[in-house]
C-alpha cells in the first residue's frame, strides 16, 4: 500500500479532489441574501396609526370641554359621589368637603378612566386586537408620562412572565428568584411573603 492515488476533479470542480479534501463554505452555501429592507407603507403605516391616536385623544379633549361647558344637571353622576366623599375623608387633615367638591372630583375621576380607556384602546389597535387587555392599560401607562404615578400599582403582563417562569422549569409554589412569588400564583400580585 502506497500514497494515496489523487484523482483529477471533476469537471467544473474549483476544489482539489481527494479522500480528505473539502469544498470551501462559500463554494457550498453561497451567501444569504440580505434582508429586506422595512417596508415603506408599514412605517407608513405606523406613523399613520399614531397620528390617528393622537387626534383621537385631541377629538376626546374636545369633546369633553364642550360637554362639561354645557352641562346644567348635576345631579346625576356616574360615580358615587358618597364613596368619594367618604374617601376625601379619610385624610385627617380634611374636616369639612365643600358640597362642589365631590361633583368634580367625580367628573375627573370619570374623565381620567375614560383617557386612560382610549390610551389602551389605541395600543389594543395597534397590536390588531378588538378587544382591551390588562396589557393595553399597563402599555398606556408606561408610554404616557402623565401616569408615571401609575406604574408601581397597575401590573405589568404577569401572564407573559409566569409562562416564560414556567418555561425555565419553575413549578407551581415555587418562589420566582427576582420576585420572590410563587411561579404560578394566579394571586401573585397581591402576595403577602409569610416570615
Amino acid at each position: 500500500m502506497g500514497a494515496p492515488v489523487a484523482y483529477p476533479p471533476p469537471p467544473g470542480a474549483a476544489y482539489p479532489a481527494g479522500p480528505y479534501a473539502h469544498a470551501p463554505a462559500a463554494a457550498l452555501y453561497p451567501p444569504p441574501p440580505p434582508p429586506p429592507p422595512p417596508h415603506p407603507s408599514a412605517a407608513a403605516a405606523a406613523a399613520q396609526q399614531s397620528t390617528a391616536a393622537q387626534q383621537q385623544l385631541q377629538l376626546f379633549w374636545h369633546e369633553q370641554r364642550t360637554e362639561i361647558e354645557a352641562t346644567t344637571d348635576f345631579k346625576n353622576h356616574n360615580l358615587p359621589l358618597a364613596r368619594i366623599k367618604k374617601i376625601m375623608k379619610a385624610d385627617e387633615d380634611v374636616r369639612m368637603i365643600a358640597a362642589e367638591a365631590p361633583v368634580v372630583f367625580a367628573r375627573a375621576c370619570e374623565m381620567f378612566i375614560l383617557e386612560l380607556t382610549h390610551r389602551g384602546w389605541a395600543h389594543a389597535e395597534e397590536n390588531k386586537r378588538r378587544t382591551l387587555q390588562k396589557s393595553d392599560i399597563a402599555a398606556a401607562v408606561a408610554r404616557t408620562e402623565v401616569f408615571d404615578f401609575l406604574v408601581d400599582i397597575v401590573p405589568r403582563d404577569e401572564a407573559k412572565d409566569a409562562e416564560a417562569a414556567a418555561a425555565a422549569g419553575m413549578g407551581a409554589g415555587i418562589p420566582h428568584p427576582a420576585t420572590g412569588m410563587p411561579a404560578a400564583d394566579p394571586m401573585g400580585y397581591y402576595y403577602v411573603q409569610q416570615q
